[in-house]
């Protein structure tokens, strides 16, 4: 109503219209909200840099937990509900016992599509690994300043609870100032606290290798006993069990331990030749040995087991390493397709196409084995990735019958194009290592497509700042170098017309000797631009015909002498100079532009000299000034358009920049070469020389002539 907003008029329409309750409540809430974001951005920055570690209730955050099991799916869709309703971010993070290494392809798999789920509803993700599950969980809590936590609720049996699985309760007794909510729901799968059987091959594999390690240690412990009185044989069994375990791992190593259980019992302890014990003490450390024997051997093919899977992942990490650093060092588009559609089907062991966005439209750019066309399912699954920023195709909840599996190339800028993989043994699903291995490659697939578009955008830009920058040269010196004489041709008529009759034949005569100047300069200014024109064109259409480059340099020389009667300009030809093949008013234009740049960057009363010399292999022309010279670092700048390194002499114009890339465009066109030496023999001035080549069919023409 004061008019501090809008005109009295406008504000009556509205403080009517909009400026209601409702609408200016919204507004408020919209500021608080911002205000508020921006408040707990500062403090989480503030916090980091003090390295203050707790959760500072500035504004909600969750954290939720990804198991192997099917009710994460639930968990994480009970977060995600949570944090919009409290309009809060979230993370979504799984937990992995350091050394306890998960092979289970099937809980590996629906992990990572979790995850997934996760980022689909807006999370972030982590994967966090350490010895004490609930500690390393609250310390990155506390890290990240998570206020919440949300969590399914345990399924562990009462042994698992016994030896510390149940982290949701240890969650419950551990947080002092961080919020736990556990999700209860019913599930078909359970995650329980069992030993997860190996394949029936395996097993017999192993039963079979036991039986040989146990079979041996009974042959060596019958040696030993013969001719050695040992107390007790159950190294020898020991030894066996080590070896199973080292070989095969912890089914190996169990399955040992019972055979060599029995076969010690059987062979060694008395009553001989069967599994009668007769003495308590006999019992005992049979009974501790199969104790000890599991144990060692359990350790020993976990021990294994954890060295294969550092093993997988040193592979799959130096993979990645060699990918990066083939990006790394990869500047085009099309090198870094290639690196990558070969790189990914060694990953996935199959066939990988890439299709990027081209003007709005999907194109295959790369594809190992090559690929030129999709099927119709399998482009339209490329399509629906590439619209909707999420899987499709084959082994998913999109078009699934698609042979391909499309993924999105994810950027800061948006979706930049698809990644399709079939592997060769469609039945099976990509394996748990294989496919973060994959997820990795994408990753750093598309920062790598997205610097090379970076690249070309900015040399693009780089290229358009280039030619504007000639541009606006093109019309200044346009500008400056028309306006100048025709200024001189203007004022010149203008004092004939009204003193012409009052004015001595004197005035008259260099009143006219200036307009015939400033005309033939504005000629030879045109001239230039066309001939630049025509250049850049490839329009320029040049004779090859016998020329004189003797009689050429004399009429170039005439004719600056004409143009320029106040230089001294002498010539010098080498007698019997032979022909060339050229275009004679074209080098005759060019001689005479090195003349003219001569006169205009050299002080008056200086003579120039120009002079023709024969070669071994054609003819060199240089003109030669004593003005003051070219700086080193601009001997080869001078040859490219608009390019004027200050002022002419005695205050004279430098012209428009254009003569002497006029002269370089000709001169190669021709097959020769121009290059400025600065300073000359006399320890001053410019010396710019050309030089024809004479080529072996212009010598026979010559000769035959």
């Amino acid at each position: 109503k004061e008019g501090k907003v809008y005109l009295p008029d406008n504000a009556r329409r509205a403080a009517d219209n909009f400026f209601k309750p409702g609408n200016l409540t919204a507004l408020r809430e919209l500021a608080l909200r911002r205000t508020a974001d921006r408040v707990d951005d500062q403090m989480v920055a503030y916090l980091r840099q003090n390295a203050i570690e707790g959760a500072w209730p500035t504004a909600e955050r969750l954290l939720v937990c990804v198991g192997p099991d099917g009710f994460s799916e639930a968990v994480v869709r009970a977060a995600s509900r949570l944090a919009n309703g409290l309009n809060a971010g979230w993370v979504a993070v799984t937990l992995e016992r350091a050394g306890d290494e998960v092979d289970d392809e099937r809980a590996l798999r629906r992990i990572d599509e979790t995850l997934r789920l996760a980022e689909r509803l807006g999370a972030e993700t982590a994967r966090l690994v350490g010895r004490d599950l609930p500690d390393e969980l609250l310390r990155y809590a506390r890290r990240e300043n998570i206020t919440q936590i949300v969590i399914g609720r345990s399924r562990a049996g009462v042994l698992a609870r016994l030896r510390g699985r149940s982290l949701s309760e240890a969650l419950v007794q551990r947080a002092t100032d961080i919020a736990i909510h556990v999700v209860i729901g019913e599930t078909k799968e359970r995650t329980r606290g069992r030993l997860r059987w190996p394949a029936m091959g395996k097993i017999a594999w192993g039963l079979v290798v036991a039986g040989f390690s146990v079979t041996a240690a009974v042959g060596a412990g019958m040696v030993l006993r013969r001719h050695l009185q040992l107390p007790n044989l159950s190294m020898v069994f020991l030894a066996a069990v080590l070896v199973c375990a080292v070989s095969l791992g912890v089914w190996a190593a169990v399955a040992a331990s019972i055979l060599s259980f029995l076969a010690y019992n059987f062979f060694f302890i008395q009553p001989l030749y069967t599994f009668t014990v007769a003495e308590p003490h006999e019992l005992f450390a049979l009974l501790f040995f199969m104790l000890v024997a599991i144990l060692t051997g359990g350790l020993a093919g976990r021990v294994r087991d954890q060295s294969d899977a550092a093993r997988k992942r040193v592979s799959t990490i130096r993979s990645l390493y060699d990918v990066a650093r083939k990006l790394s060092g990869t500047v085009s588009l099309d090198d870094v397709l290639w690196v990558v559609a070969r790189q990914g089907a060694a990953a996935v062991k199959g066939q990988v196409v890439i299709l990027l966005a081209q003007e709005g439209e999907l194109g295959i750019r790369a594809a190992f084995p090559p690929e030129d066309t999709l099927g119709t399912a399998e482009d339209a699954a490329a399509h629906w990735a590439f619209r909707h920023g999420e899987i499709a195709g084959w082994r998913s909840a999109t078009l699934p019958n698609a042979q391909f599996q499309f993924r999105p190339l994810r950027t800061s800028r948006g979706t930049l194009g698809v990644v399709g993989f079939a592997p060769v043994d469609r039945s099976v699903p990509l394996g748990g290592e294989d496919e973060r291995a994959f997820a990795a490659l994408l990753d750093q697939a598309a920062i790598a497509i997205e610097r090379t578009q970076l690249v070309a955008e900015a040399r693009d830009a780089e290229a358009e700042a280039e030619k504007e920058r000639l541009r606006t040269a093109l019309l200044s010196s346009i500008s400056h170098d028309l306006r100048t004489p025709l200024a001189s041709i203007l004022g010149s008529i203008t004092t004939l017309r009204r003193y012409g009759d009052h004015m001595p034949e004197a005035d008259q005569a260099d009143l006219l000797a200036a307009i015939e100047e400033e005309t033939r300069r504005l000629g030879r200014f045109v001239a230039n631009l066309l001939d630049m024109t025509r250049l850049q064109s490839g329009a320029l259409d040049l004779r090859r015909d016998w020329a004189d480059l003797g009689d050429i340099a004399s009429a170039a020389v005439e004719r600056a002498r004409r143009a320029f009667p106040h230089r001294v300009i002498e010539l010098k030809i080498e007698t019997n100079l032979p022909l060339v093949r050229g275009d004679s008013a074209l080098l005759e234009q060019v001689i005479f532009n090195l003349l003219d740049n001569a006169d205009k960057f050299t002080p008056g009363g200086t003579p120039t000299l120009a002079r023709l010399s024969k070669l071994d292999d054609g003819i060199e022309i240089a003109v030669e000034d004593e003005g003051p010279g070219i700086p080193a670092e601009a001997r080869a700048r001078v040859f490219e358009k608009f390019t004027r390194l200050g002022g002419g002499g005695d205050g004279r114009p430098a012209g428009t920049g254009l003569g002497l890339a006029i002269a370089k465009g000709v001169i190669e066109a021709m097959g020769g070469t121009i290059r400025a030496e600065s300073p000359t023999r006399k320890g001053g001035g410019t010396c710019i020389v050309i030089r024809i080549p004479l080529r072996e069919a212009d010598r026979i023409s010559l000769d035959a002539d």
